[in-house]
């Protein structure tokens, strides 16, 4: 069974899914503002990684099953399967805090020997010009293989796309085992990564609370998304989101005090 999404109309195929919420909307614009710092974003964060719910309704696997309710009664319902495997990947450092929050919401509903959480480290790697010019790997811990899991990929910011199509790839012919399918969840995205996802993993399931694309033309915004891609831009110059919600990494992690 198919739990239905509120979604915003796209041409961007059937594995992008940016999602309509007002509540979710209410928090990413004020995340969005510069009056907001911490503790306050982490909550912020927790509060709009609830989407995470929409996700596992429309993405993981179901099972029927038949329960004695407190009133002795047989209540029949469709659940999500209990057994299926997860692996949460931790792209640091946006990543750390939704990757361990979809971890622990998981182990609460499906079984524990099941779920285990990895992690990567990585940046953009910049030119002279503050061009980004590849991906930046210091270091990684993946406990295992991926056979029939489910891999997801909780990072904030999809921006160029660069280090999310760097770790899928990694994933894929480094890590034992064939995976179920390969899932990353955003609170804001471009055009220009939605294309480099599509032109890299088209496999991957995309999604995202926001889609920013605010360089696009006058043409692309009286439009629906995807409808003139060409057309289409959410990055500055130096392959920042606008109108973005600023550098948040750094502002997650307080590395620019």
């Amino acid at each position: 069974m198919k739990f239905n999404l509120s979604e915003v109309n796209h041409k961007y195929g059937e594995n992008v899914h940016i999602l309509s919420n007002p509540f979710s909307e209410t928090l990413l614009t004020k995340f969005s503002t510069k009056d907001v710092i911490q503790p306050e974003l982490n909550k912020l964060l927790e509060k709009m990684y609830s989407f995470f719910r929409a996700v596992l309704g429309n993405s993981f696997g179901t099972q029927k099953v038949q329960v004695t309710t407190r009133m002795e009664e047989t209540l029949s319902a469709e659940t999500l399967s209990f057994d299926q495997k997860v692996v949460l990947v931790d792209l640091a450092r946006a990543g750390i805090f939704p990757s361990h929050y979809c971890f622990e919401t998981l182990n609460y509903i499906l079984n524990p020997v099941g779920l285990r959480q990895d992690h990567f480290y990585m940046n953009r790697k910049t030119d002279e010009n503050d061009q980004v010019i590849g991906v930046d790997v210091t270091g990684s811990k993946i406990g295992g293989g991926v056979e029939d899991s489910v891999v997801l990929l909780p990072d904030p910011m999809g921006a160029t796309g660069g280090s999310l199509s760097f770790a899928i790839d990694y994933y894929k012919k480094s890590v034992e085992g064939r995976a179920k399918k390969y899932i990353a969840m955003h609170l804001i995205v471009t055009p220009e990564y939605i294309q480099r996802m599509q032109k890299d993993h088209p496999d991957v399931e995309i999604y995202s609370l926001r889609l920013d694309r605010g360089l696009s033309s006058q043409k692309a915004l009286d439009a629906l998304p995807g409808e003139f891609p060409e057309e289409e831009k959410g990055l500055s110059d130096i392959q920042y989101i606008i109108p973005g919600a600023g550098g948040v990494g750094e502002i997650l992690n307080n590395s620019f005090v």
